[in-house]
């Protein structure tokens, strides 16, 4: 009966699977998942596996997206107060996202790793669709051409310092500041930019009114 449903649709046999694949990678990280000791560890059989899941990569990327969304699915959406500088919300948004995988550095590991597998693409956005709304509210009033600048630079800096934590020349806790530090200099030039151009346009209004005709 190792197929058997229960009310409501959920499927034990697969819950355990992805549990017991996210169990291998924290444990021996993502060369550690051999089909075999999937099977054995969750009493099912590489059939039934190959049913669900065509490929070994396949069955990793669904066990990291689902923890991906386990682990953020406490984020709650919440906007930015009117007063509120940038620099703060993002954080807020950015170290929900992060801290779990600085708590489990193995899954951050396995996750760019699948990235590069077959399929892997489609994981940033059904991986981080619980978070997205969060982001996009800090966001809301903000240039869209700026927001687009912003996830360009934070995407490769990401990767960059990934990178650099699994060649060790970083420690998994350094990501975090770095980020920060980056938001904070990204959005303190875009707000000043943006006190500047309202200056502009105050003297520019200001000049008009005083003119004589």
């Amino acid at each position: 009966m190792e197929n058997a449903e229960v009310a409501g649709g959920f499927d034990r046999t697969r819950d355990r699977l992805l549990d017991t694949v996210v169990e291998l990678l924290e444990s021996g990280g993502y060369d550690e998942v051999q089909l075999r000791e999937v099977a054995r560890r969750a009493r099912t059989s590489l059939s039934t596996i190959y049913k669900r899941y065509p490929t070994r990569d396949e069955l990793i990327l669904a066990a990291i997206e689902g923890w991906m969304a386990e682990n953020h699915s406490g984020i709650v959406k919440q906007g930015r107060d009117p007063d509120e500088p940038l620099h703060p919300a993002m954080m807020r948004v950015m170290r929900a996202i992060f801290e779990p995988w600085v708590q489990h550095p193995a899954m951050l590991l396995a996750y760019f790793r699948v990235r590069t597998a077959p399929g892997g693409e489609s994981l940033p956005v059904r991986g981080f669709d619980v978070v997205v709304p969060v982001g996009m509210a800090v966001l809301s009033d903000v240039d869209p051409g700026f927001v687009a600048e912003l996830e360009s630079i934070l995407s490769s800096l990401v990767y960059g310092l990934v990178g650099r934590y699994r060649e060790g020349h970083i420690a998994i806790t350094d990501i975090i500041p770095t980020i920060d530090r980056t938001v904070f200099w990204l959005t303190t030039g875009y707000e000043a930019s943006r006190r500047s151009a309202g200056a502009t346009t105050a003297g520019n209004h200001q000049g008009c009114g005083s003119a004589t005709p």
